[in-house]
């Protein structure tokens, strides 16, 4: 694999989707995945953007022809990520990140077992909570089940290599910034990046 593969993971409301946005702004190289899903857009949403959005009916259909890296049912919805297209970005050298959850990275990790795994964390479920409340978006009932998930995810932390806690959304950034530009330095990922260098001098 020539390319890095980058798994983010955090229970709803910890700010990982503006986390993912503002990490694409400072590196412009890394191709985000576009995972395909049965849930409605929201407000603002496009389809292709933010997801690929299908019926429950295509989805399965593409379960069936094994489509997708990983998949999973979330708050009734279903989430994927195609295979084929992780595979071929990797193979030509460009590095990738899923923004997905827990199930998906252990799913991605039997493929992939040299994904880099990061989860975020909020600083307090109360903060947590507040965050939720404040999008505006949910029902009283659907931010009640998203906390009780919340932290069944959390729990899943130790799966992951790397753990940031999201409490001062600059530091957050940083310390992403951070784990995404060591992990290519590591040595797997320039040898394989610079084989015919690696060949000359080793």
């Amino acid at each position: 694999m020539a390319g890095n593969l980058y798994v983010i993971a955090a229970p709803s409301g910890a700010g990982k989707t503006t986390l993912v946005r503002l990490l694409l702004e400072h590196e412009p190289e890394l191709r985000l995945s576009v995972s395909w899903t049965t849930r409605a857009p929201r407000p603002g949403e496009e389809n292709g953007r933010e997801y690929h959005f299908v019926t429950v009916d295509t989805f399965q259909a593409m379960i069936s022809r094994q489509e997708f890296l990983e998949w999973a049912e979330v708050h009734g919805n279903y989430y994927g990520t195609s295979r084929k297209w992780i595979a071929e970005c990797l193979a030509q050298g460009s590095d990738v990140l899923l923004e997905i959850d827990w199930q998906g990275a252990q799913q991605v990790r039997v493929f992939f077992p040299e994904a880099v795994g990061v989860f975020i964390l909020p600083p307090s479920m109360q903060d947590l909570q507040q965050r939720l409340t404040g999008r505006g978006t949910d029902a009283c009932e659907v931010i009640e089940r998203r906390l009780a998930a919340a932290q069944a995810e959390m729990r899943h932390v130790g799966e992951f290599d790397y753990v940031i806690v999201n409490d001062r959304l600059e530091q957050a950034l940083d310390d992403l910034c951070a784990v995404v530009r060591a992990s290519r330095l590591s040595l797997p990922a320039q040898r394989a990046r610079h084989a015919e260098l690696f060949d000359r001098l080793v």
